[in-house]
């Protein structure tokens, strides 16, 4: 416990001595949650406790880089306005002292127990090089954690086809009087899945089942698995790594998606569908959802993606959470729309009504590198229409939202948005009727949702400062029945 606490002071001092010099950088963004300094990547331990919202991410406090993990932490009160906090836990044990890997939290008696996965590298084969274990660590005040006595809570992996070596991102939640855990694996092939426990008072944990395993093109490894109840179903949400390109889609080097169906709980046994993905664009990992006192789903994930060109690096920090997104159900499908809390930060409302477009325009007060756009579009006679943003025309920069009518496809493109890496990624929809969009732009990213969550987009973007330009474009008239902009505050 000594060396825990010596290590978190180090880590918090470091932070602290970083963060003035980056925290005013082009590329920092200003209505998401991102590292004082260092690296983020997945967010961990989203949960409420004593009436605030707690999110903990996967940090590197000491560079730019990932590197051994610490957990770094923020809370809010309105999932808008986010409390920088201490860095919660950091590799002290023998069973973590490579890493605090990814995990969640949950309350028990008034307390905070985060449940984390300890990674020692060991020496062999790369890929066979590591020991997870699952441990706790507990709070009174939802800031200080003290990892408890008797740690690793479990220590062994089970029998059966499940690799030895990857058993890692528990996230716990209670049904009833139990206490349920989901663990990320593989089996020995390299086939992904996820494994199920439970246990009576989150120290001793029993293992079910293999609760879902992938069939086909799912990956070899299925990190960060999350399991909850929606409308009267059971979705798994979990990140596939290794799938393979399938039309347009899983382009991204790792996807995040969910399956549904509904579980058994004694036997263990999961009857679900196909795997849908959570989000179609470039940057979006490992999302965790958490229920809040209002009984909402809100889901964050990380708004980056692993072996991506990161830009920010040059300058002391990396990785970004999305904004926090509702979860809701809608013909057997989940739905995601940003939460209404972040209706508080609009400011300077601009809107227009029944505005056509033919050609390419840009319409008076409507740019800007930090604000959010909403438009209900009537397509009309047009084939192709869409808007591009973050557009400077000195240097040739745009970032380009694309709608094909005949296709039902919507294309964001990024290969002329700056710094950073291009690429195009495509979503289906179900239809171009008047079309919904609500978008969001940040210093660095763009999220965009579609016909109220039914397709949402996800990027990082590194123009110029100057690239505050948006313009709408139709190859014959479309109309805008709807146009609202608003600063972000």
């Amino acid at each position: 416990m000594v060396i825990h606490k010596k290590n978190l002071k180090k880590a918090n001092q470091v932070v602290s001595q970083l963060k003035d010099k980056i925290s005013h950088h082009q590329w920092r963004l200003k209505y998401h949650v991102m590292p004082p300094a260092g690296w983020m990547n997945d967010p961990n331990g989203f949960s409420f406790f004593n009436g605030e919202y707690h999110l903990f991410y996967q940090h590197h406090p000491f560079s730019p880089e990932w590197g051994p993990m610490y957990w770094g932490h923020v809370k809010s009160k309105d999932l808008v306005h986010w409390e920088e906090l201490p860095i919660a836990l950091a590799p002290s044990e023998n069973f973590d002292k490579d890493g605090c890997f990814s995990g969640s939290a949950i309350e028990k008696d008034g307390k905070l127990y985060l449940v984390y996965t300890g990674n020692v590298w060991v020496d062999g084969p790369l890929d066979e090089d590591l020991k997870q274990v699952q441990a706790l660590a507990v709070s009174e005040d939802g800031i200080h954690f003290e990892k408890v006595v008797g740690n690793p809570v479990i220590s062994e992996i089970p029998g059966g086809d499940i690799n030895t070596f990857h058993f890692r991102d528990p996230k716990v939640w209670k049904r009833g009087n139990s206490y349920y855990m989901v663990l990320g694996s593989k089996t020995k092939d390299n086939v992904g899945q996820v494994l199920l426990y439970s246990s009576e008072d989150l120290f001793d944990w029993q293992f079910i089942s293999v609760i879902a395993k992938g069939e086909g093109n799912l990956g070899y490894m299925w990190e960060c698995p999350d399991l909850f109840e929606l409308s009267g179903k059971d979705v798994l949400v979990m990140s596939p790594q290794g799938v393979k390109p399938e039309g347009i889609l899983y382009h991204n080097l790792h996807q995040s998606g969910y399956v549904m169906g509904e579980v058994d709980y004694k036997t263990g046994n999961f009857k679900h569908g196909p795997l849908h993905l959570l989000d179609f664009g470039f940057d979006f990992y490992a999302p965790q959802t958490m229920e809040d006192e209002q009984g909402r789903r809100i889901l964050v994930a990380w708004m980056d993606m692993w072996e991506s060109e990161m830009p920010t690096q040059k300058f002391g920090y990396a990785g970004a959470m999305t904004i926090p997104r509702l979860v809701t159900m809608k013909n057997d499908r989940l739905y995601t729309t940003p939460v209404p809390e972040l209706k508080e930060l609009r400011q300077n409302e601009v809107h227009y009504k029944d505005f056509t477009i033919d050609g390419e325009i840009s319409i008076k007060d409507v740019s800007g590198d930090c604000l959010e756009l909403e438009m209900v579009i009537d397509s009309q006679e047009a084939t192709q229409f869409g808007l591009k943003f973050r557009v400077d025309e000195a240097t040739n920069q745009e970032t380009v939202l694309h709608f094909i009518k005949q296709a039902n496809v919507v294309t964001l493109d990024r290969n002329q948005s700056g710094q950073g890496p291009g690429g195009t990624r495509q979503a289906e929809l179900k239809s171009m009727d008047n079309l919904h969009l609500q978008i969001f732009i940040d210093k660095s990213s763009v999220e965009v949702f579609i016909n109220g969550g039914e397709k949402v987009m996800s990027a990082r973007i590194f123009p110029t400062e100057q690239a505050n330009g948006i313009k709408f474009f139709a190859d014959s008239s479309i109309k805008l029945k709807h146009l609202y902009k608003w600063e972000l505050g």
